[in-house]
């Protein structure tokens, strides 16, 4: 019997294309020893994505983002990923989301660009044929921040290019508070979501400060998720915004959403810092989070992955036992140790997320 499918809600390979020019065709090891003592490692870890690892992990879909930073709240980040104004802010963002297609295009055999049901279909389709052990990784666009949309005049062209997910905050922008920076959604905020909703944009509520984040369960007509996000109440004693509070998560259970469980040292185990071993966290640390949330919402339906893989840390801030995104699939044997049967394991790597995006991305073919 085959893996169950692997979906990871976020990955960073866009900026990581932009500023470190890395080669996701490439094996995980190519990687590492070809940045061997370079910036990308000084700044962003080693990395933990590559195209056999997809393969040998079953990972048929993952969201790809666009992230780029304002430059005042960017902190130690490149400068080719921040921007002052909204204009440098939609340059790079468009910029972000061509690295994409260039991708795909490049690469049809590895990579595919997923917009729309049928496209989903066809990605699962390829991955199930007859003996086939391997298939495509189906991207699918996911913004975070939105300050790159100038206006929300602005939306049906992203669209068209693909875009389907918009997270409003990354720290705080023009439509939301964010992580670091709280606040409730803007006047501009409130007129994007209701725009959004007209396509409708799957809504990730990551990032948002929790006051926004309520707001938008309040207002939002679209689908809602967060892609990457881990429970507040697991990290006792961290003072930060950036984790989901128990009523937003029963927000998003209620509107049948999903929550990515982010796959980092410092968003799983309160205490652990940078530089710490990473033996402190295990896999066993991830599978409590999502215990935590489906202990909340009353079952498996509403938890995923959500790695946040090669977003600003590396190996050296995974989890003890994860040498790759083709170790996730190991989670299975923790979650089967506390109870949780095949099929709901298979939707917590990924079955949860196939069926949102089974129903929140339009019809195509």
């Amino acid at each position: 019997m085959n893996k169950p499918f692997l979906v990871d809600a976020h990955e960073d390979l866009a900026w990581n294309v932009l500023v470190f020019q890395r080669d996701y065709t490439r094996s995980v090891a190519e990687t590492r020893r070809a940045e061997r003592g370079s910036p990308a490692v000084q700044r962003n870890g080693d990395t933990l994505l590559g195209w056999p690892e997809y393969q040998r992990g079953r990972v048929a879909l993952i969201f790809g983002t666009l992230f780029v930073a304002p430059r005042s709240a960017a902190g130690a980040l490149p400068e080719e990923v921040t921007y002052a104004t909204p204009e440098e802010a939609h340059r790079l963002y468009w910029q972000e989301l061509d690295i994409y297609h260039r991708l795909v295009d490049e690469h049809p055999d590895k990579f595919r660009l997923v917009t729309d049901r049928h496209g989903l279909q066809a990605v699962l389709d390829a991955w199930e044929a007859t003996g086939r052990e391997s298939g495509p990784v189906g991207i699918i666009p996911l913004m975070e921040g939105a300050d790159g949309i100038t206006s929300p005049d602005e939306l049906p062209q992203w669209w068209e290019r693909g875009l389907r997910i918009i997270g409003l905050a990354w720290t705080a922008t023009r439509y939301s508070g964010g992580t670091r920076a709280p606040g409730p959604l803007t006047a501009d905020g409130r007129a994007l979501l209701r725009a959004m909703a007209d396509f409708p944009f799957i809504l990730d509520l990551s990032h948002m400060d929790p006051l926004a984040a309520r707001q938008a369960l309040d207002l939002y007509e679209g689908p809602i998720i967060a892609s990457h996000a881990n429970p507040a109440a697991m990290l006792p004693g961290v003072e930060s915004n950036r984790h989901l509070p128990d009523d937003v998560i029963r927000g998003i259970v209620a509107r049948d959403g999903v929550i990515g469980a982010v796959v980092f040292n410092l968003f799983l185990k309160a205490g652990w810092q940078r530089g710490d071993p990473r033996k402190a966290v295990t896999l066993e640390t991830l599978a409590d989070h999502i215990d935590y949330i489906c202990q909340l919402a009353g079952s498996a339906r509403h938890v995923g992955l959500g790695s946040d893989f090669d977003g600003g840390f590396g190996l050296q801030s995974a989890p003890a036992g994860i040498d790759s995104i083709a170790d996730l699939q190991t989670l299975a044997e923790a979650l089967a140790r506390r109870g949780y049967g095949e099929e709901d394991i298979a939707a917590v790597l990924g079955g949860n997320w196939i069926r949102l995006l089974q129903t929140a991305l339009p019809e195509g073919g």
